[in-house]
């Protein structure tokens, strides 16, 4: 069941509204329905953050239908208070929902960060119709994830470590000092921007700390959520459509970790932002926008 309306956009007509899932609504945004490319779909980051920040990718629309919406729990969809929802299996079914209630028979996926988990784990049951997939600054495997946020944290100021390590061990992870640590992390790895952009920092309010913590836990460094033990690396040689692995140059998803899934992967790709760390769609957009949408365009032709 949908809920929409009509807005005029910048330039295209843009439909949104609420699709029912699994466990509540969620809200969806499709920029340039009519446009003659194969559908494109989002997969935000997270868990529990929302599409806030992806919302230049809707540029992507020029060639294509672009779909954004936010997953159950965050952003402008429902919240419901129900922790029994925040699970993979769950928001794989989420997708396979949105995707029937929008119609869509093909369509590219461009996942990002958590976004490539769902991405994965949703081609690995059910490739029909998936004509390519992004894995944007990808986490496929959360204890090699981990295990790169060990190494990175040992780039940073010794008393930076230090604080991390002991809040960590003590479980003092909501002290301002330990937030105060992962701010430098995030400049560092996450977004080098210098200011922070004030409307990323106004999107702090669609995201629901819940969903993150009891998915992946406290912080990212150690995972000790329900996505503790997930690894589909054994299973990406199975994902037969062309794929598109790309990083930061500084992401917390590294690039040698981002190759090695690439070097599993039949039709793929490997691209690396050189001025980003794990948000290149913010850090250099046009960059960003010009490489996906040079993916998509040769996939579309058969390249």
């Amino acid at each position: 069941m949908m809920k929409n309306g009509l807005k005029r956009g910048h330039e295209k007509m843009f439909k949104e509204g609420f699709i029912e899932v699994t466990g509540g609504r969620v809200w969806y945004q499709m920029f340039n329905e009519d446009a003659g490319g194969i559908p494109l779909i989002v997969l935000h980051g997270g868990p529990g953050s929302s599409s806030y920040s992806l919302q230049g990718l809707k540029a992507l629309s020029a060639d294509r239908p672009v779909i954004l919406y936010d997953q159950l729990g965050c952003g402008k969809s429902d919240w419901p208070a129900d922790a029994s929802l925040w699970k993979l299996e769950r928001f794989v079914e989420e997708l396979g929902q949105v995707r029937e209630a929008l119609n869509l028979g093909e369509f590219h996926i461009l996942g990002h960060s958590w976004g490539t988990t769902l991405a994965a784990a949703y081609a690995l049951k059910d490739l029909n119709g998936v004509k390519s997939i992004v894995f944007s600054s990808p986490c496929l495997s959360a204890p090699l994830w981990e295990q790169d946020q060990k190494r990175n944290l040992k780039k940073l100021p010794k008393e930076v470590q230090e604080v991390i390590e002991r809040c960590e061990a003590s479980g003092e992870t909501d002290s301002p000092e330990f937030k105060e640590a992962v701010e430098e992390f995030n400049k560092q790895f996450v977004c080098r921007l210098n200011p922070f952009p004030e409307f990323l920092k106004a999107g702090r309010q669609y995201r629901n700390p819940e969903v993150y913590q009891i998915m992946w836990g406290p912080s990212e460094f150690t995972v000790l959520g329900n996505l503790k033990e997930f690894d589909c690396t054994s299973r990406l040689k199975e994902i037969h459509c062309p794929t598109l692995y790309t990083c930061g140059r500084f992401d917390e998803a590294t690039p040698e970790s981002t190759e090695y899934y690439h070097s599993l992967s039949p039709y793929s790709r490997f691209h690396v932002f050189e001025a980003s760390a794990h948000m290149p769609y913010v850090e250099e957009p046009e960059e960003y926008r010009r490489v996906m949408g040079e993916f998509f365009l040769s996939v579309d032709k058969g390249d």
